[in-house]
């Protein structure tokens, strides 16, 4: 079994109606990241990151360049508590 590991990122400044999560989407396919951004009612964008940990790693680094029109003030970074190990999120989505 391949090493794998989940991130839960908090991405804040202008990072909603920018094509932020969208840009996000691109770079964790292309990266082979699964999970998922969510805007939350704060402004800020949540990113779920799960994958192999060079990858994981890679677009966590990313998250501050984001989409041309953001500017990411903070991108907080905590370990991922999945409630089932065995139920990996398959591709990565966008809410």
């Amino acid at each position: 079994m391949s090493e794998w590991i989940a991130r839960r990122c908090l991405v804040a400044g202008r990072v909603q109606g920018v094509f932020y999560r969208a840009s996000t989407r691109q770079r964790a396919i292309e990266l082979g990241v699964t999970g998922h951004a969510r805007n939350l009612a704060d402004g800020r964008v949540e990113v779920l990151a799960c994958g192999h940990p060079t990858a994981v790693a890679a677009l966590c680094d990313w998250l501050w360049q984001g989409s041309p029109a953001s500017q990411v003030t903070v991108v907080e970074i905590e370990e991922a508590c999945l409630p089932d190990p065995g139920a990996r999120p398959t591709g990565f989505h966008t809410a």
